[in-house]
């Protein structure tokens, strides 16, 4: 029986950040990790490689658009081995440091998985068994497979496979519309694929407001993506080299055909065979760890962090539940974990971002709400760029001014709204930012107009 101070189940980002803070307190920090590589969803097959590619393929797009700009670029095409090569290059280059730390004297490193036999003890791979006073679990997330008649028969790609790609497929059917779904299906339109989408809902990113996803849509569709939404999918099967799906839109059948087939309907946590129950840790119907706000779950002694506990999939949250975790099972005096202010981008083009609650959850806390928005498409910064699609939108309290959300669907999205996310999570007012200097020609002054707009009506 090896004992240790602390383990940690799982090294991607949330499972490195608990490691990383339980070394600040203790010495006996040890890992399990039992991936073909280390690094992580976020590094490995996710975040990185995917945006990776996104921009390469906005180069790309801008460049076929060289007429638009007054430029004679007369061959665009892309060298997919090469764009290949420039993923694995920088991938491997942002992987080497998490490598090097994990495998440094600073932890234990087991490389095999593991199972928990019973509250305080897991068992490894080669029957090792490892006792700790306390476990993080940090296994992440798996790609779902829905029970759509035919999808498990028959074999497709996923997002790994997508983001590993050096050659460009003809044509291809997109499963799904959420976030993965709408960037890597923009990144092989405008690489040259020809892109089906396909999608159950009314309309893609569910999550998001209407308005902000009806521009993704039409950007999608206008740049030649097949977008079907209000879809329900009856069939998959591939037939004479193709792949086929049947679906019902609009009251007909209707029949899909592509060379390959891309399932992105989502992840779910990645706890199978760690026999979590054993260890009396109780889990939703869908495998997610139930946790109170400092991560722990029903075990007092078994924390979880990351995509395995929601949640939200997105690396910030992630970092902050591993450190939260770790410091709060070895007894560092931590604040909770709290979900009032929510962050995120989608790195479609034009990207998605917002930060705090939607209007609608607002109005329920009972907040006197005012909105105002502007257009890219009457921007001065915007129109010379030929960035034309989307708008900024802050969202305040009428009787106080308290800026309460703000969201940007438009060029650079992520970027533009981290000029708000500062003052929403301080919780400043617009009043605060009154008589700020915004420099012309910028994007980023565009914020400036909702803001007047905004002070206008809450001082009338």
């Amino acid at each position: 029986m090896n004992k240790h101070a602390i383990i940690i189940i799982g090294a991607g980002s949330a499972g490195y950040a608990a490691a990383r803070t339980a070394r600040e307190h203790v010495d006996d920090v040890a890992i399990v990790d039992s991936s073909e590589e280390l690094g992580g969803l976020c590094i490995l097959k996710g975040c990185m490689p995917s945006k990776t590619l996104i921009y390469m393929a906005e180069v790309m797009h801008h460049a076929k658009h060289g007429k638009t700009f007054g430029l004679n670029i007369p061959q665009v095409s892309a060298d997919m081995q090469g764009v290949h090569a420039r993923k694995v290059r920088l991938i491997d280059d942002f992987s080497s440091f998490r490598k090097e730390n994990l495998q440094s004297k600073k932890f234990t490193l087991y490389r095999q998985p593991g199972r928990f036999i019973n509250e305080n003890t897991l068992e490894l791979q080669d029957g090792t068994q490892l006792n700790a006073d306390k476990f993080i679990v940090s296994t992440g997330s798996r790609i779902a497979t829905p029970p759509i008649p035919g999808l498990r028969e028959t074999p497709h790609w996923t997002s790994d496979d997508v983001l590993d790609i050096d050659f460009l497929p003809e044509s291809i059917i997109i499963l799904g519309g959420g976030i993965v779904a709408c960037e890597l299906s923009q990144f092989l339109s405008r690489m040259g694929t020809q892109v089906t989408q396909i999608q159950r809902s009314k309309q893609v990113l569910t999550d998001m407001d209407s308005k902000a996803v009806n521009i993704v849509q039409k950007a999608m569709r206008d740049e030649g993506i097949n977008l079907i939404t209000g879809t329900a999918i009856s069939l998959i099967q591939k037939t004479e080299g193709l792949y086929e799906v049947t679906y019902e839109h609009q009251g007909a059948t209707k029949t899909a055909r592509a060379q390959h087939l891309f399932n992105a309907l989502g992840r779910v946590p990645n706890t199978v065979g760690l026999d979590l129950q054993n260890a009396g840790v109780s889990c939703q119907p869908g495998g997610q760890i139930e946790t109170d706000p400092y991560q722990m779950t029903s075990n007092p002694n078994i924390y979880a962090a990351g995509d395995v506990s929601g949640p939200d999939e997105v690396v910030h949250v992630a970092l902050k539940q591993g450190e939260t975790a770790a410091r709060h099972a070895l007894g560092v005096d931590t604040a909770p974990m709290s979900y009032a202010m929510p962050l995120g981008v989608i790195f479609t083009d034009p990207q998605l971002a917002r930060i705090g609650p939607s209007d609608q959850e607002l109005i329920a806390q009972g907040h006197d709400i005012v909105t105002a928005d502007f257009p890219f498409d009457d921007h001065g910064k915007s129109m010379l760029m030929e960035a034309l699609y989307g708008y900024v939108k802050l969202v305040a309290d009428r009787n106080t001014g308290k800026l309460l959300a703000a969201e940007c669907v438009g060029k650079d999205g992520g970027e533009l709204l981290h000029m708000m996310t500062v003052p929403v999570q301080l919780g400043l007012t617009v009043h605060d930012l009154k008589g700020l200097d915004w420099y012309h020609p910028t994007l980023a002054e565009i914020w400036e107009y909702p803001l007047e707009d905004i002070l206008e009506e809450i001082t009338a």
